[in-house]
């Protein structure tokens, strides 16, 4: 099913987490928002708008990442019901795409809830004091480039590094139904 996301609630404050990446490494959340700020992204592998913006997500994060901007990608997906989307597919999805970042499993499906994310993907922005300011999609591809390429979420999380603030103009996520239990 085809969702979009709610407007952003800005300054809403992120809650903490901790989850493991496909090979039981633990991550928390609060060890990625410091001086910068952090990029929270609820992915999956089977979601088609997912797939789509792989290849151009790995670029953008790696492009923030050099510049010191913490990012996670969370995993809330049942994956009993979507083998597509389980730890062992995570991890050779992010390989194949060449995600740099951690990729989580949110296996109790706790966070996706906490941070009422609602579709894949769904881009969460926040600044060094751990207030949301960006709720969007990776770019507009009705706008931009010859490509259509607008990097919408890179120019937003630069804004928010450098003014502590996101744009005041966001485009919705778009995409899959998170699929709960």
């Amino acid at each position: 099913m085809l969702l979009d996301t709610p407007v952003c609630n800005l300054g809403w404050k992120a809650a903490e987490f901790t989850l493991c990446d496909p090979d039981g490494q633990t991550f928390r959340m609060s060890d990625y928002l410091g001086e910068k700020p952090l990029l929270i992204a609820f992915l999956c592998n089977h979601c088609p708008y997912v797939r789509a913006i792989a290849e151009r997500l790995a670029e953008d994060t790696a492009d923030l990442m050099a510049e010191g901007i913490g990012v996670l990608g969370v995993m809330s997906n049942d994956y009993a019901e979507y083998p597509a989307d389980s730890p062992p597919e995570m991890k050779r999805f992010a390989a194949a795409h060449g995600w740099a970042f951690p990729y989580l499993v949110d296996e109790a499906q706790t966070v996706g809830k906490i941070y009422g994310a609602v579709c894949t993907p769904d881009f969460f922005g926040f600044n060094a004091d751990g207030e949301l300011q960006y709720r969007g999609r990776l770019d507009d591809a009705g706008r931009g480039d010859a490509h259509g390429r607008t990097r919408e979420l890179v120019e937003a999380m630069r804004q928010i590094a450098t003014k502590g603030t996101g744009p005041q103009d966001q485009v919705p996520s778009l995409g899959c139904s998170i699929k709960w239990t």
